[in-house]
């Protein structure tokens, strides 16, 4: 059974950083692309930031370049994303997500987290 577990999620005031973690099991971790998206209530689900299966390469949406970074350990199956200089506007609901190889969509998705930025 895959399982994507996100945490770290939390109120924090603007200009603040939180770190979500996202803890995969039930598939081979090394094998799969993965990626941060949020929602904001009344908005479409947007994608945050991505990593490829080695690590090397990353991808961000233009309104987080600079203040987060996405980042993973292939050892302990885990992504994460570290959230500077937060804004009011990154209040969400934050999901991490996997890609198998080969494939255009998320093959799985977590629960998610919500982080609230007060301003």
């Amino acid at each position: 059974q895959v399982q994507l577990v996100e945490s770290g999620g939390g109120l924090v005031q603007a200009e603040g950083s939180l770190r979500l973690s996202c803890a995969v099991s039930g598939l081979t971790f090394s094998t799969y692309a993965m990626a941060w998206f949020r929602q904001a209530p009344g908005k479409e689900r947007e994608i945050v930031a991505t990593i490829t299966r080695s690590g090397g390469t990353s991808y961000y949406a233009s309104f987080v370049k600079g203040r987060f970074t996405i980042s993973r350990d292939n050892g302990k199956n885990t992504v994460y994303l570290q959230m500077n200089r937060l804004k009011p506007e990154d209040t969400a609901v934050y999901y991490c997500a996997a890609q198998r190889a080969g494939y255009t969509e998320y093959n799985y998705w977590g629960q998610g987290t919500q982080v609230t930025v007060s301003s």
